[in-house]
């Protein structure tokens, strides 16, 4: 028993130290990525007067990049599977950092949306440090619950970088006047990022003998495809649209055809037995429905706060207060990530989720009576914000802990693709609730309070039903195993 113990210890205290430096490195990165997703909202209006196009046209660089992201992740994260994820992420963030320099230099709107489409690589950085986190840990009694926690902490990098790339940006530009050398900060951040995985990262072991599933990436990306493009010109043209629908029918075939396709592989792209496990498909529904209100309801509640309060809604704020509401809810989303990384240890896994999927319905539900008074959107937003926060960090890491051996980078990453979809989809739908209410007010442009009591019922239902979905994962799921090492010492120690 005491070789036993011995060789568990040496094993965990070796691996954890490993693991530790490894998430170092990792939460240095996440920052950047939090760089890149806040540094250059500040300066879209500077963007837009440097390269001559219109407010409207800056719509474009979302949809490209959320659309670019949604078909490269599930590829890129297979590739890591199969090849090694170090070696996917940083030809990931090579890409990404090329991205970046080309829009210090782009001069046109094309060569501008081009590289912003391309800069999107950059998220597929969170998964597979997920995936070598977990592949680091999987040979301790501890690797689920060290992941867990390790993504809460990567996470705050995530949403720490947001604030300093958001308060940077402005004030680098006041300081140079310079748009061109103000977006060069970014793209350096990248490049030295690029140095820290290559020079501080550890590989991760590739599975042997995987194919890359050419034909059911194809037709993944190409429901993909539909179904974005569908729900992005259901935004741009509205509901009157039938090239809307008849794309969105085209995007449905596409994903029938795609699972009938992977269920007679013998090594698929996304293997449909496992995504239909009941400690798996919960995880991914709740991606999906979280993203609702994480990416699709920020441009609603900017422009809300921004509404005139004398319409007896609204609460009237100028873009610098507005700033400010954005910023509360960024750290509310440090909180919840600190929380999840904190209790992740000893609270089981499953209730946890539960706890944040039903605070984030909580908090858009209080949005309902309580929405006249800045103190009332600040505490609805901070409720909301503290399961988001959890849950951007939670997922991916019990997508990874239920996926076999072999495919935590797809099952991680693909978390973030059905989160994609989930934002798309709800930022297509408010844009047409808002917009329906548009003109029958006092003001000609501002969306009615229907519609904005319409979007705070979505993303509450959408947490309060992600919090009945988790109920159907068992209860032992998630849980941390006993490394096949331990188990080999265990049982040569029976013998002696």
């Amino acid at each position: 028993m005491s070789r036993v113990s011995s060789a568990t210890d040496r094993l965990r205290g070796s691996a954890l130290g490993i693991t530790a430096g490894l998430i170092g490195w990792f939460v240095l990165v996440e920052v950047t990525s939090g760089i890149l997703q806040g540094y250059y909202v500040p300066l879209f209006s500077d963007i837009v007067d440097q390269l001559g196009i219109h407010d409207s046209d800056v719509n474009w660089f979302e949809a490209a990049q959320l659309l670019l992201s949604a078909l490269v992740v599930p590829v890129l994260a297979k590739l890591g599977d199969m090849y090694g994820h170090k070696k996917i992420l940083l030809i990931a963030a090579i890409l990404t950092a090329g991205a970046s320099w080309w829009l210090a230099f782009a001069g046109d709107f094309w060569s501008f949306l081009i590289a912003w489409a391309l800069q999107g690589f950059y998220v597929v950085w969170l998964p597979l440090e997920i995936a070598l986190i977990f592949e680091r840990g999987r040979k301790q009694n501890r690797g689920v619950s060290l992941t867990r926690r390790a993504a809460g902490l990567l996470v705050v990098g995530l949403e720490a970088g947001a604030i300093i790339g958001a308060l940077a940006a402005g004030r680098i530009f006041t300081a140079t006047g310079d748009l061109t050398l103000t977006l060069m900060v970014p793209a350096i951040a990248v490049t030295l990022v690029c140095l820290v995985i290559w020079l501080g990262v550890p590989e991760s072991e590739p599975v042997r003998g995987r194919r890359l599933d050419t034909w059911g990436f194809v037709i993944l990306a190409l429901g993909l495809l539909l179904v974005t493009s569908s729900l992005t010109f259901l935004r741009l043209n509205g509901a009157g649209s039938a090239f809307v629908w008849v794309l969105l029918a085209l995007g449905i075939v596409a994903f029938v055809l795609f699972v009938l396709f992977e269920l007679r592989q013998t090594d698929p792209a996304i293997d449909i037995r496992v995504l239909r496990r009941p400690e798996m498909w919960p995880v991914q529904a709740t991606a999906f429905l979280v993203g609702i209100s994480l990416l699709g309801a920020q441009g609603p509640l900017s422009t809300y706060a921004g509404t005139d309060s004398s319409l007896g809604y609204g609460l009237g704020l100028d873009a610098e207060a507005r700033s400010y509401v954005i910023g509360l809810y960024l750290v509310s989303l440090i909180v919840g990530a600190i929380l999840f990384a904190v209790t992740s240890r000893r609270a089981n896994p499953r209730a946890i989720l539960i706890v944040a999927s039903a605070l984030v319905g909580i908090g858009y539900a209080l949005f309902l009576p309580f929405h006249v008074e800045l103190w009332q959107v600040l505490l609805n937003l901070s409720i909301a914000g503290i399961g988001s926060g959890a849950l951007v960090g939670a997922l991916p890491a019990a997508a990874a802990a239920a996926a076999p051996h072999g495919q935590t980078g797809i099952a991680s990453a693909l978390t973030n693709t059905t989160k994609t979809i989930g934002g798309t989809f709800a930022s297509a739908v408010f844009g047409i609730v808002l917009a329906a209410g548009a003109g029958v007010v006092a003001s000609e442009t501002a969306a009615s309070l229907g519609g904005y009591l319409a979007v705070w019922s979505i993303c509450a239902a959408g947490g309060f039903l992600a919090a009945v979905l988790l109920f159907f994962v068992p209860k032992v799921a998630f849980a941390d195993t006993l490394p096949e090492e331990v188990e080999t010492v265990a049982g040569e120690a029976q013998i002696i």
